[in-house]
């Protein structure tokens, strides 16, 4: 097995057997060297996890009559108990952001709230590692991951938005802008740390204040952040933290005092929101599911666009909500595609989250193991062809193996449904036409992914497909100052960029 470049700390063992001619011409011991890697494990004993922890409103721990445990879902154990938000939490977090947006936040100069921002990220730095480490006990990703993807990112948001926030008048030339007021927020669980920074680092940047809830599954990484947030000096109910689950959710979107609502997750509770605020004068910003269209064509450079296939599927999981989940190959390399995605397939470890070499690690809970089963077993059952990671499972935790199917038809639900998990569905086209239209032929618009070597057909091909971010012979490359957002039923408002600030502000020309 071939070292990728880049691995650290692999130490290597050989076995030793076979025959090989000596000097003299005879027969003598073949070496054949199998490359194995050890275990290099991050240690966790460097952060401290409380065993409980409470809502963090006002500026200060809020103790609650529920709580409810998190776990780590490489191994089911329990890492601390955590405050559930009953309604009357949600009042006085909404309160106490009212409070503070009217008393102090609003009334603050851009310039002092760039400050705020650049502190929070400048503490982030220097917690980097233990943000990395509760990140991946908590949600299951590769520490590897979440080093050098989900908390670099998350400080880059931070350090972005303080950069705008005393230029909102260069953003927006010639307007009258103003603050939206209080924000809630509902973050998911496949990226707890940085979608609450692409929610948060935008809304105080425009002056707004801040109610954020946390993933039922995943809420240890915010709750770090209230930590940085409380020692960076924040005047007290700028920003609220809660966590719970849907009924939490639902509280905080109905809340009459929350002026703009962002949203996260899934399609399902998406359209349920879009209802709940339908006639009222909130705001709303939904990011939601995706299907994407991983499109290769004939012409593409095959090992490259092999690599962006595994980044795409099998990056966190395929926790991913823009995924590659449907490759697109075309007729005359399908084989050779497959027959390179099998070899690179054997090559991927699955395993510890905590080990610095595992490249897929578990899943981030029961209820989505169920989930990502029950559509592989109907992929077998509509005539698929399945093709699976050939690796050992850990006994305990919730694990899958990373998966691909060939032979799927457009019609099959592994085509359609958004599995959110480690499983590709591979289809074939003859034209860019046909490419195209496959592509589209989805309820979802969040991203897509075109590799070739023909600058023309890059551009031609983007320009047809129906997706908020559309990635050329890469994929899953993001960016603070790229807008980030769907069509169609993967909701509507950007993330990320100048565009970003939008939502966040009443702006009147």
């Amino acid at each position: 097995m071939k070292i990728r470049e880049g691995r650290r700390n692999a130490a290597l063992k050989a076995s030793v057997n076979g025959s090989e001619t000596s000097r003299n011409g005879k027969p003598d011991t073949v070496k054949q060297i199998e490359w194995k890697y050890s275990r290099s494990v991050e240690d966790p004993k460097h952060i401290k996890l409380d065993e409980k922890y409470d809502l963090y409103i006002g500026g200060k721990r809020v103790r609650t009559r529920k709580y409810f445990k998190t776990i780590d879902p490489s191994n089911e154990k329990i890492l601390a108990e955590v405050a559930y938000a009953s309604d009357e939490d949600v009042n006085r977090a909404v309160t106490a952001a009212k409070t503070a947006y009217e008393k102090h936040w609003s009334k603050t100069s851009p310039k002092e709230r760039a400050k705020y921002i650049f502190r929070i990220a400048r503490i982030m730095q220097e917690k980097a590692r233990e943000f990395a480490v509760i990140e991946t006990m908590n949600g299951g990703k590769p520490i590897r991951e979440s080093k050098s993807v989900d908390v670099p990112l998350s400080i880059a948001h931070f350090f972005y938005y303080a950069g705008w926030a005393d230029k909102l008048d260069l953003a927006f030339p010639g307007n009258k802008i103003s603050p939206v007021g209080v924000a809630g927020q509902i973050i998911p669980w496949n990226f707890p740390l940085l979608m609450a920074a692409w929610k948060i680092a935008p809304a105080l940047a425009c002056g707004n204040t801040v109610v954020i809830k946390s993933a039922e599954t995943t809420p240890l990484t915010l709750y770090k952040l209230a930590e940085v947030i409380e020692e960076a000096g924040l005047p007290p109910g700028v920003v609220n933290i809660i966590s719970g689950d849907g009924r939490t959710g639902a509280t905080l979107v109905n809340h009459p005092k929350v002026n703009k609502i962002a949203f996260t997750g899934s399609t399902e509770v998406g359209k349920i929101i879009m209802r709940q605020t339908a006639g009222t004068n909130k705001r709303l910003t939904l990011e939601l599911g995706g299907k994407a269209a991983n499109i290769i064509f004939e012409d593409a450079p095959i090992d490259a666009a092999v690599e962006g296939i595994i980044n795409g599927i099998y990056f966190n999981q395929g926790h991913v909500c823009c995924a590659g989940s449907r490759l697109l190959v075309q007729e005359s390399i399908h084989d050779a595609v497959v027959k390179k995605l099998k070899h690179r397939m054997k090559n991927l470890r699955v395993g510890d989250p905590l080990d610095k070499n595992t490249d897929v690690g578990a899943i981030n809970s029961r209820v989505q193991l169920d989930k990502i089963r029950e559509l592989v077993a109907s992929g077998i059952d509509e005539g698929a062809v399945i093709h699976q990671c050939e690796c050992t499972l850990p006994e305990k935790g919730f694990w899958f193996r990373p998966t691909f199917f060939t032979g799927v038809a457009q019609s099959n639900r592994i085509a359609n449904e958004e599995i959110f998990g480690p499983v590709l569905s591979i289809l074939t086209f003859r034209t860019p036409q046909e490419a195209v239209e496959k592509a589209n032929n989805t309820c979802y618009g969040l991203s897509a992914g075109v590799w070739t070597d023909k600058g023309s057909k890059i551009f031609k091909v983007l320009s047809k497909i129906r997706a908020g971010v559309v990635w050329s012979n890469t994929f899953n490359k993001f960016n603070p100052a790229s807008p980030f957002g769907g069509y169609k039923e993967s909701g509507f408002g950007r993330e990320g960029g100048r565009h970003g600030l939008t939502p966040y502000l009443n702006i009147e020309s």
